[in-house]
């Protein structure tokens, strides 16, 4: 069988690229607007067809014919953590791009992730749109609410999983993974016995140590300072991590190790998203950009577990 043809929009670092293409699939163009998240797919992906454009601008004359069209498109304008202004924000009306893209390439499936809280947004309306904007086009759609513990990661992680297929038939093969249950833990992700650079280490002096060290009770959590105050992963269990780890540096979560309290570095952020330890970010990324990047992606695992189930639908 020839391998399936995948586009990407919105691709950031290529989360759902990696997963697609561990499935079996070939990635023939990516899609992606943020210069540093760039660097981060060229350095992983060197030898796809990257167009690092607002999509916008993106000619879909140039764009080759394809099997698959993914979007992990903005979640800020649905997100229970930002504004939610879904479609009045310029971000949640990219996409209607996706549909351009879409209308050009007539792929036979299309992907989308997004965060869980798009399906209730503005009382459903925004996930209507959605819908009927696919059943216009005659896609039948498939979705599931995830949560990535549920499949074997240590991170709660809740997406909305949205597959559209244009073949009824192809459409009753497919059916979503099955959870499974957790066993490894954020310590079976995080190795605590190796040190890591002085510079994730807290100054013991400092009123963040003293915080955390009075604070910390459980060596076996993830800790992080929130809004209310410091926040305790459960159960060995990692909370949501965030994009805004690059953009406010005290949300990076905290570990104790074996030999003081620290930030998780940044391709421990990944590997808390399932990233394998050949994925690396390059080092003319700003660290900043870093957490942003590992904050801002997908569960490869399981986003892979889904790609596996598309790919037999095609049998």
């Amino acid at each position: 069988m020839k391998k399936l043809k995948v586009g990407s929009l919105f691709s950031g670092i290529g989360g759902i690229d990696l997963a697609f293409q561990q499935a079996g699939f070939e990635i023939a163009f990516a899609n992606e607007i943020d210069k540093y998240a760039c660097i981060t797919y060229r350095y992983n992906f060197p030898d796809c067809n990257l167009f690092e454009c607002n999509i916008q601008n993106l000619d879909v004359s140039q764009l080759p014919r394809i099997d698959v069209l993914t979007a992990g498109f903005p979640c800020q304008p649905f997100s229970v953590c930002g504004a939610q202004k879904g479609f009045i924000d310029n971000r949640g009306n990219l996409f209607f791009e996706i549909m351009r893209v879409a209308d050009a390439l007539k792929p036979k499936v299309i992907f989308l992730e997004n965060v869980a809280n798009l399906v209730e947004h503005n009382n459903g309306k925004t996930f209507n749109v959605i819908h009927n904007e696919l059943v216009s086009r005659s896609y039948i759609i498939r979705y599931t609410i995830a949560d990535a513990c549920e499949y074997g990661i240590p991170q709660h992680r809740t997406r909305v999983y949205i597959i559209a297929f244009q073949d009824e038939t192809q459409s009753k093969m497919f059916s979503f993974p099955k959870p499974i249950k957790i066993e490894k833990h954020i310590f079976d992700v995080i190795d605590k016995t190796i040190k890591a650079d002085d510079s994730y280490y807290l100054d013991k002096n400092s009123k963040r140590y003293v915080k955390l060290n009075d604070f910390i009770k459980d060596e076996n959590q993830i800790y992080r300072f929130s809004d209310y105050g410091i926040q305790s992963s459960k159960n060995e269990i990692s909370f949501t991590l965030k994009a805004n780890m690059g953009t406010w540096y005290n949300r990076v979560p905290y570990i104790k190790d074996h030999f003081a309290i620290r930030t998780i570095t940044p391709m421990e952020c990944l590997k808390l998203q399932g990233f394998p330890d050949t994925f690396y970010f390059s080092q003319n990324i700003p660290i900043k950009e870093m957490y942003k990047q590992s904050g801002n992606t997908v569960v490869v695992p399981l986003v892979n577990k889904i790609s596996q189930q598309i790919i037999k639908s095609f049998l």
